[in-house]
């Protein structure tokens, strides 16, 4: 809140204890507090406006507001109120109603550069371009200052870049923008960097690239210096795409000849020399090469050049990775172009061995030349790797012992070409014991490299932490490929060693998050999660990691929380990012306003959004329609339409960062961009199913009404006919996406094994839950029908309900059959995991809470029927009314439902019992491979994975029991 240093207005000191009371969070006393003030001065606005933010606070939205409104239509142009009011409309979410509030105080105070600037930062919150642009040109007429024109002439281009016409753009407002700023520079009154950083991006977005150029290199081109090389790096961008390729050659060429480790330029210097040559470029014969100074226009000229660099680098006194990644760059094209050129220039083998010779201890090293690998021929491989490691100083082997690096730098070296004997598949050829000696080697290693580390902090890594991630994925191979159930309890067991010695090592514990939930459990995950710290942005990149799983192992508690987690990311981002776009105005950070927006509209289309609004909804629904609320009160809550579909199908971004997880596979092992699209593919399907799911249920209570039978255009007149037509189209829609998905499916593609994590449809399909659920949306028509016909008319549509019913249990008793069987068994000495029956098992409630809100929708319909019978009996005093044969069929099938969910009920109580009753303590683990010190990790984590199969089962139980607690009042 606003801490006043100094007080004039006796109303300020009237107003500080309320000011106080709100900064500490004791609301109520604020409310207190401002009754009694307003008692005293009834006209005292701004304690009325600091009573409803203490209302607001405290929960009750609607006094708070209609407290608001009442000072708000007073039109107030103190100070204190005005603030007041905006700090409550931003916390009830509402910006657009700040723009009225400064629109009534500049009318009424005309003259108020304060008052106008806050208008103008009111429409920067609500993104309203041409009235920025109106409100930046009136501040500029009262008061006439350089910033206030600027926002005018941005708030144009924000108009240009939000126009759906993209002609209109170009014709109309940045042609407008450049006139403006055009005028400035005629009359000499450009000032600031910012101001020529927006002259060159109206430029730059007109093509106008010469007139840009111009700019640059001018005399207004001097005031860009807040960036290094700002200048400089505007030419080249320009001078790209002009293609003045010789421009770039010249430019890059000198900045090198200042910095030969800048590795942009490098890349532009090798670009413009071959675009050159292939367009047989030759210097003018007098004149300047260039713009710029000096042309290389050969392959000779840039050999050379490179050489030099190489030449002035050992004479510097620090050394330079630049000019010798450069030498590899330019091998690696010249071999592209077939050119043999390359020779000259030395082999790749012996260039890569002296980088790794001056480098290798450095981190850096193996990622530099992961990059060039591929020049190593296949058969020289091994080689290679031989050489390198014949340069490391290692200590001299005891017998039957390994030899060991010396110091630090020696480990690093070490690990560099472990690294790199991953990458270059070597390991991938190794059988079952050459790939466990090579995981314990690797093991040794990382025990002995723990020593140089003893000094080193809790938010410190390990010197030597990359072996045992090494060692694992060695292990999670031996897991996936060859299903050695043994290997995935070592490398959980290494991977929880590893982080008692780096508590702060991410990758840890990103790959204990993956492996749990590979193996369904979710409770070690959370606490995982947590440790982690994500940070903003991180919330949709990697925690798809965690939502993921959330619900499907069955933890319903853990999967709520880490929806919440994310939801509420997302829904600051629109708050957040209103605040920064003002703050870039504010400082003249014109250039970073489009980033701020597209920022925005990337998070708004993120697909982890859409997923994880649509499941929190989902999970929302099953945990609490029908049970503690009505499912129409449910969906009513969460402003449900099955007519709405708000996810942005057409601009969904996948952001999510799959390569996370630190990889030294080979590239034919690695995630490829092929992956990437097919996982975006599976997940938009998955979402649609998901989301057609959601807007069906949505869609039951609006079907629940008093019918007038037969009376169709009564029906039409209530909307309900709209509504089934709505569910048909819906039903379509989900047969379409199942389609799709089911199609999908049958490439049967295998992820990386670090790639993407498949989505649950594979289950879903192969379970039964798909059709099951199918069928149930479609037993909703055909009740609608007999609502709508009645019963004498409907005895066809009653049969086809009736076997309906019986169809539907022989499918839901499917679903419980693939649930049977242990969670975990022991086999051979060795545990044994099987999380698809904890995934069969969670569907298998889903699918039931959707046919318990179908069958209630049922009963609604039929109950109504029932009573006009029984009536008619009364009245008539027969006994042989004969009752319509679907109310026989739905009361057998409410019976048979009762008894199946008991079954279920009973078999997840054995699922506890037997997990319960699990001993793991006594499983022999007589594996070499271990110590006793790990041996008590591998203890503890199959006693995590026991713990957190216990919490799943027994929450899925309790839920069932909800469940069945629902059937039980289904009775016509």
């Amino acid at each position: 809140m606003a801490a006043r240093s100094h007080v004039q207005d006796p109303n300020d000191r009237r107003l500080r204890p309320i000011y106080d009371y709100l900064d500490n969070g004791n609301n109520k006393m604020a409310i207190q507090q401002a009754d009694k003030l307003l008692k005293k001065h009834k006209d005292l606005h701004c304690a009325k406006v600091l009573k409803a933010i203490g209302l607001q606070r405290t929960g009750k939205q609607d006094e708070a507001f209609a407290l608001a409104q009442e000072v708000t239509t007073l039109e107030p142009t103190d100070d204190n109120s005005l603030q007041a009011l905006t700090i409550l409309y931003r916390e009830m979410h509402r910006p657009e109603l700040v723009t009225k509030l400064y629109e009534a105080a500049v009318k009424k105070v005309p003259n108020s550069e304060e008052y106008h600037s806050h208008l103008f930062m009111a429409y920067a919150r609500v993104g309203e371009y041409k009235k920025m642009q109106q409100a930046g040109m009136a501040l500029y007429k009262i008061v006439p200052k350089n910033p206030y024109y600027f926002w005018s002439v941005m708030s144009l281009i924000m108009q240009s870049i939000s126009a759906k016409d993209e002609n209109l753009s170009k014709t109309m407002f940045l042609p407008l923008a450049e006139r403006m700023v055009e005028k400035m520079v005629k009359e000499d009154k450009i000032e600031a960097e910012a101001e020529v950083e927006l002259y060159y991006m109206i430029l730059e977005r007109l093509e106008k690239y010469q007139e840009a150029l111009d700019v640059v290199r001018g005399n207004l081109g001097e005031k860009l210096t807040s960036e290094l090389r700002s200048r400089e790096n505007k030419c080249m961008a320009m001078y790209k795409k002009l293609s003045k390729w010789p421009e770039c050659n010249a430019l890059s060429r000198r900045l090198l000849l200042k910095n030969s480790d800048d590795w942009q330029f490098y890349m532009t210097y090798f670009d413009s020399v071959f675009q050159l040559i292939d367009d047989s470029w030759t210097p003018p014969a007098e004149a300047e090469h260039s713009l710029e100074g000096e042309v290389h226009y050969s392959t000779e000229q840039a050999v050379k050049f490179i050489e030099d660099r190489i030449t002035e680098e050992s004479k510097s006194s620090r050394p330079l990775r630049g000019p010798y990644l450069a030498k590899l760059e330019l091998i690696r094209r010249l071999r592209h172009r077939g050119c043999n050129d390359e020779y000259k220039l030395g082999d790749p083998e012996e260039l890569m061995f002296q980088y790794f010779k001056k480098f290798g201890e450095k981190p850096c090293c193996f990622t530099d030349l992961k990059v060039f690998v591929d020049l190593l021929p296949f058969t020289q491989r091994r080689k290679f790797i031989s050489q390198l490691l014949g340069l490391i100083p290692l200590s001299a082997p005891a017998e039957g012992k390994l030899a060991l690096p010396t110091d630090i730098r020696a480990l690093q070296q070490h690990l560099c070409v472990v690294q790199l004997t991953r990458l270059l598949g070597l390991y991938h050829t190794m059988d079952k014991n050459q790939k466990l000696s090579a995981v314990r080697e690797l093991m040794w290693r990382y025990q002995h490299g723990l020593e140089f580390g003893k000094s080193c902090l809790k938010t410190e890594l390990q010197f030597s932490d990359y072996y045992c991630l090494l060692a694992v994925h060695l292990l999670l191979d031996m897991w996936l490929e060859a299903g050695e159930e043994m290997a995935v309890w070592q490398s959980l067991t290494l991977l929880e060693e590893g982080l008692t010695h780096s508590p702060s090592n991410a990758q840890f514990k990103l790959l204990l998050i993956r492996i749990y939930c590979m193996l369904g459990a979710f409770e070690p995950v959370v606490e995982l999660y947590s440790s982690l710290d994500a940070k903003h942005i991180q919330h949709d990149t990697i925690g798809y990691l965690l939502t993921r799983y959330a619900e499907p192992l069955g933890q319903y508690t853990a999967a709520s929380q880490s929806c919440n987690f994310a939801l509420r990311f997302f829904h600051s981002n629109q708050k957040d990012t209103s605040e920064y776009i003002i703050q870039a105005y504010k400082y003249g950070a014109f250039e970073k306003i489009p980033e701020f927006i597209a920022f925005r509209n990337r998070l708004n289309s993120s697909l982890h959004f859409a997923q994880v609004r649509t499941e929190r909804m989902l999970l929302d629904l099953l945990l609490e329609a029908n049970i503690s609320t009505s499912l129409e009160e449910s969906i009513k809550s969460m402003s449900l339409s099955p007519e709405e579909d708000d996810i942005p199908w057409k601009d969904l971004r996948d952001n999510r960062d799959l390569t996370v997880l630190f990889n030294w596979d080979p590239k034919d092992r690695d995630i490829s961009e092929e992956h990437r699209k097919l996982s975006l593919e599976e997940e938009t399907i998955w979402l649609q199913i998901r989301s057609l799911t959601l807007r069906l249920v949505s869609g039951l209570p609006t079907l629940s009404h008093p019918v007038h039978l037969k009376n169709s255009e009564k029906t039409a007149e209530n909307g309900v006919s709209s509504k089934i037509d709505t569910i048909r189209s819906l039903l379509h829609q989900l047969e379409a996406a199942v389609g799709s998905g089911k199609r999908f499916l049958e490439q049967k593609i295998q992820y990386p094994v670090l790639g993407p994590p498949p989505t649950r449809m594979a289950g879903f399909f192969s379970n039964g839950s798909s059709q099951c659920q199918t069928s149930l949306f479609y037993l909703i028509t055909d009740i609608y029908e007999v609502d709508t016909n009645g019963l004498e008319d409907s005895t066809e549509i009653q049969e086809r309900i009736g076997n309906s019913f019986k169809s539907l249990l022989e499918q839901l008793t499917d679903l419980f059959n693939k649930c049977k069987g242990d969670l975990i068994e022991i086999r051979d000495g060795t545990l044994k995991t099987h999380p698809n029956i904890l995934e069969n098992l969670v569907f298998f409630v889903e699918t039931m809470s959707i046919t318990l809100w179908v069958s209630s929708y049922c009963d609604s319909v039929l109950r109504p029927f029932k009573s006009s019978l029984q009536k008619k009996k009364k009245k008539k005093k027969e006994t042989s009314v004969v009752m319509p044969p679907v109310f026989t069929s739905f009361l057998d099938y409410v019976t048979e439902l009762q008894t199946l969910t008991s079954n279920v009920i009973d078999h997840i109580k054995g699922l506890e019992i037997i997990l319960a009753a699990l001993k793991l303590e006594e499983l022999s683990l007589d594996d070499t491979l271990l110590s006793q010190e790990e041996k008590k990790f591998t203890k503890t984590v199959q006693g995590k994975v026991q713990s957190s199969y216990q919490r799943s089962v027994q929450e899925v139980g309790e839920l069932l029991k909800k469940r069945l607690d629902t059937i039980k009042k289904l009775k016509i």
